[in-house]
C-alpha cells in the first residue's frame, strides 16, 4: 500500500484528486444571514443536517448599529427555525476559539472564514470556504474538495522565554512567502511539537491561511489527549509519505519577529525595527486572545503603565477566557496599566469593531493580517507581533524586544517579498477590454472590497457591491468596467479574507475571465461558485503587453494573446457545469 499524507488519509484519495465529501462541522458566523439568503435562492427550505452546523456571532459583537443588530436577530431566528443547536450568541467569543468545544481528531471541518484552519490544532482537517459554498452544504450536506499536496515541517528544540508560537508562525511565513504553501496541507512533525501547548498550536494553525495553505494540522499526542481528557488515535501520515517539500526548523534558533507593513511576509526581527514609534496596540483576535496570551501580557504590564497617548486594546477570545482572566487577576493588572478590555469578539481586526486607528497612526497587533485598510483605515500602518512584543512596546511607545537583550539579530531568509499596490488617481489600467494588473501581486480581498463594509452590504446583494468594487485600489474600475472585460493580474490573486463580495461583484459586472499567475485557494473556489472564470497561467500573464488583444477558448483550453497561443487544462465536468450555470446557486437549483 502506498504511504499517505494526512490529507490523503482524510479524503481517501491521492493528492490532486477531486472528491466529494461530507464535513463533520460547517462553521458560519455573522455571515449566516447572507448564507441563508443564498440557501433560499438555491431552493433550500430546511437545512440538510442541523447537527452539522455551528453558528457564532462574533465579528460585530456587540453590534454597533441597528442594521447589524437586526441581522443578529435574523440569525437568531434562522438558528431557532432550523433547529440548529450549536449556537453561540454575541459576546460568547470568537468562532475559531469556540470551535475548541467541538473539534475532534480526524474530523473534516469547513468554515465560511479563512482562519477556519485554526482547528487543525485538534488533528482535524479544517479549511475555509466561501458563503455560497456554505449555503450549498446547508442544502446537500456535502461539497467538493481538491485533495492538496502536503508540506512537512519538522520541529526540533524548544522556544526560548519571551519567544512565542506567533514568532514561529511569522518566521515560517518569512521563509516561504505569503503564497509559499498555496493550496497545500501543512503537517507539523518532530520532537519540538511536544513542547507546544494547544494555544501555541492554534496560533500556528491559524496563520496557515497567511501562507496560502488549505489547512495545517498537528498529530494526536499526550498534549492533545490531555487537553481533550480522552485518549484518541486520530489520523496521521504514514512514514514514507510523499511531500511537496520538507522543512526543518530548530526552535532554539527562533527570536522575536514582526511582520512589517503592509504584508504578512515582510518579516523583520524585532531588533531591526526597534525604536519605531507605535500609537496603538491590540492583544487578542483568533490568533492570540487565549488565556496564555493574556498571562504573558499581564505579566509584562504588572506594576507598569502604558505610554501616555498610547492606546492598548485587549480582547479575550471567549467569555470563558475572560472569566478565567478575571479570576486570576489578569484583567485588573491590564486595566491598572491603562489597557482597555473589550467584549470577546473579533474587534477591530477587520475594521468593524472598536479600536479603529487614526490617520497616520502605526499599530502593533497580535492579529493575522496587515494589509492597507485591514483595521478599517488604509492610512494606518500595522505591525504584527507576539503578545509579549505588543505588551512591551505599549510601555515604551516604540517597538521593543520583550527579552531586553542587547544586539540586533537579523532575519536572514529571502523569500520573495510581497508588494503592495494602489493605482494612482488618473492612472488608466484599461486598454480595450483588458484591465492590466499584471504587475500587481497579492491583490487582496480587502483592496477589492473593504472589510469595514462586509456586514453592512450582504454578499447576496451584487447591485450594492458593484459600485464599491476595488474602491481602495483602483477607483476607476467600477466606473469603467464593461461586460466581457478580462482582468490580467499577478501572483496570489485574491489572498486574504474568504470574503466573497469581490467574486460576486466581478461576476455581476460580467467579467469574461480573470487570468492570473497564481491565485489564493479560497478565492479560486469562490470564483467558480459565482460563475466567474479564473485561469491560472503564468506564462500568458508574463507575455501580455498593453494593447494586445486577448481571446479565450474555454472548451479547448486556449488563450490567444496577440499572436501567441497558450493552452490550459479545462475544468473537470462538474466544475464546468457550475460555470455554465452561472454559479453554484443556479447549479444547485438544477440538481
Amino acid at each position: 500500500m502506498i504511504p499517505q499524507t494526512f490529507a490523503e488519509k482524510i479524503f481517501k484519495a491521492p493528492a490532486g484528486a477531486i472528491v466529494f465529501a461530507r464535513p463533520d462541522i460547517i462553521l458560519t458566523h455573522d455571515n449566516t444571514a447572507s448564507i441563508f439568503n443564498t440557501f433560499k435562492k438555491m431552493g433550500g427550505d430546511k437545512v440538510a443536517d442541523p447537527d452539522q452546523i455551528l453558528v457564532v456571532l462574533d465579528h460585530n459583537a456587540p453590534p454597533a448599529d441597528s442594521k447589524l443588530a437586526t441581522q443578529y436577530q435574523d440569525i437568531r431566528d434562522i438558528v431557532h427555525n432550523q433547529g440548529i443547536k450549536k449556537f453561540y450568541d454575541s459576546g460568547r467569543g470568537i468562532c475559531h476559539q469556540l470551535m475548541a468545544n467541538h473539534a475532534k481528531p480526524g474530523m473534516l471541518i469547513v468554515g465560511s472564514d479563512s482562519h477556519s484552519s485554526t482547528a487543525g490544532a485538534f488533528n482535524a482537517f479544517a479549511a475555509g470556504i466561501d458563503r455560497t459554498e456554505s449555503a450549498g452544504i446547508w442544502k446537500r450536506g456535502e461539497t467538493w474538495f481538491r485533495v492538496p499536496e502536503s508540506i512537512k515541517i519538522t520541529l526540533a528544540g524548544k522556544l526560548d522565554k519571551n519567544v512565542s508560537a506567533k514568532d514561529l508562525a511569522l518566521w515560517i511565513i518569512g521563509m516561504i512567502g505569503s503564497d509559499g504553501a498555496n493550496y497545500m496541507s501543512i503537517e507539523y512533525h518532530g520532537k519540538g511539537v511536544e513542547t507546544l501547548n494547544i494555544s501555541d498550536r492554534m496560533t500556528i494553525a491559524n496563520l496557515a491561511s497567511e501562507m496560502g495553505a488549505k489547512n495545517a494540522v498537528f498529530p494526536v499526542d499526550k498534549v492533545l489527549s490531555d487537553f481533550l481528557s480522552e485518549k484518541t488515535s486520530g489520523v496521521w501520515a504514514d512514514k514514507g509519505a510523499k511531500y511537496f517539500s520538507d522543512i526543518e526548523i530548530n526552535l532554539d534558533e527562533i527570536f522575536p519577529v514582526v511582520a512589517a507593513p503592509h504584508n504578512v511576509d515582510n518579516i523583520k526581527s524585532v531588533g531591526e525595527v526597534a525604536g519605531t514609534v507605535v500609537h496603538e496596540g491590540l492583544i487578542g483576535t483568533c490568533t492570540n486572545g487565549r488565556i496564555e496570551d493574556l498571562r504573558i501580557a499581564a505579566g509584562i504590564l504588572k506594576g507598569k503603565n502604558i505610554k501616555d497617548g498610547f492606546q492598548l486594546n485587549v480582547i479575550p477570545a471567549s467569555r470563558e477566557i475572560y472569566l478565567a482572566a478575571i479570576e486570576e487577576g489578569l484583567i485588573s493588572e491590564l486595566v491598572k496599566a491603562g489597557a482597555n478590555v473589550l467584549t470577546p469578539s473579533c474587534g477591530p481586526c477587520l475594521g468593524t469593531g472598536q479600536g479603529i486607528p487614526a490617520n497616520g497612526h502605526t499599530v502593533i497587533s497580535t492579529a493575522n493580517r496587515n494589509f492597507p485598510g485591514r483595521m478599517g483605515n488604509k492610512d494606518a500602518s500595522i505591525y504584527l507581533a507576539s503578545p509579549a512584543t505588543v505588551a512591551t512596546s505599549a510601555i515604551t511607545g516604540v517597538i521593543t524586544d520583550p527579552r531586553n537583550k542587547p544586539g540586533v539579530e537579523k532575519f536572514q531568509f529571502k523569500a520573495k517579498q510581497s508588494r503592495t499596490f494602489e493605482i494612482k488617481a488618473g492612472e488608466n489600467r484599461k486598454s480595450g477590454n483588458i484591465w492590466n494588473y499584471a504587475d500587481v501581486d497579492n491583490f487582496n480581498t480587502d483592496q477589492m472590497f473593504a472589510g469595514k463594509l462586509t456586514y453592512s452590504i450582504l454578499s447576496s446583494d451584487p447591485e450594492s457591491i458593484f459600485p464599491l468594487l476595488f474602491a481602495d485600489f483602483d477607483a476607476s474600475f467600477s466606473k469603467n468596467v464593461s461586460k466581457g472585460d478580462i482582468i490580467i493580474a499577478g501572483d496570489n490573486f485574491g489572498c486574504g479574507s474568504s470574503r466573497e463580495h469581490p467574486s460576486v461583484g466581478l461576476a455581476f459586472a460580467g467579467i469574461k475571465a480573470v487570468i492570473v499567475k497564481s491565485v489564493n485557494r479560497i478565492f479560486y473556489r469562490s470564483s467558480i461558485n459565482q460563475g466567474l472564470a479564473l485561469i491560472i497561467h503564468r506564462e500568458a500573464v508574463e507575455s501580455y503587453t498593453p494593447g494586445d488583444g486577448v481571446d479565450i477558448d474555454f472548451n479547448n483550453g486556449e488563450i490567444l494573446i496577440g499572436r501567441r497561443k497558450f493552452t490550459f487544462e479545462p475544468l473537470p465536468d462538474k466544475l464546468r457545469q457550475i460555470l455554465d450555470k452561472k454559479g453554484l446557486v443556479n447549479y444547485m437549483k438544477s440538481v
